[in-house]
């Protein structure tokens, strides 16, 4: 287990700019990145034990966040 935040400019190091133009310009993605951060926010408590929560639910929220990621990362590509 990691206890290192996955923030989207940590994982799109070479996107940075374009992170942050369709983060104004993109309301779709502006939602996303924030319900990224929300989520990532999340894992990084429970996985820190400030937030402690079942392994099972714990899983479900990487995943939930693997899903926005794939999407982000599909827009960034685009």
């Amino acid at each position: 287990m990691t206890h290192t935040p996955h923030e989207l400019h940590e994982e799109f190091p070479e996107h940075a700019d374009k992170l942050h133009e369709l983060k104004l310009s993109n309301q779709h993605f502006a939602k996303l990145a924030e319900d990224y951060h929300a989520l990532n926010r999340t894992i990084h408590r429970a996985e820190s034990d400030l937030e402690p929560m079942d392994d099972f639910h714990l899983e479900d929220l990487k995943k939930k966040r693997l899903v926005l990621k794939d999407e982000i990362a599909g827009m960034l590509a685009g």
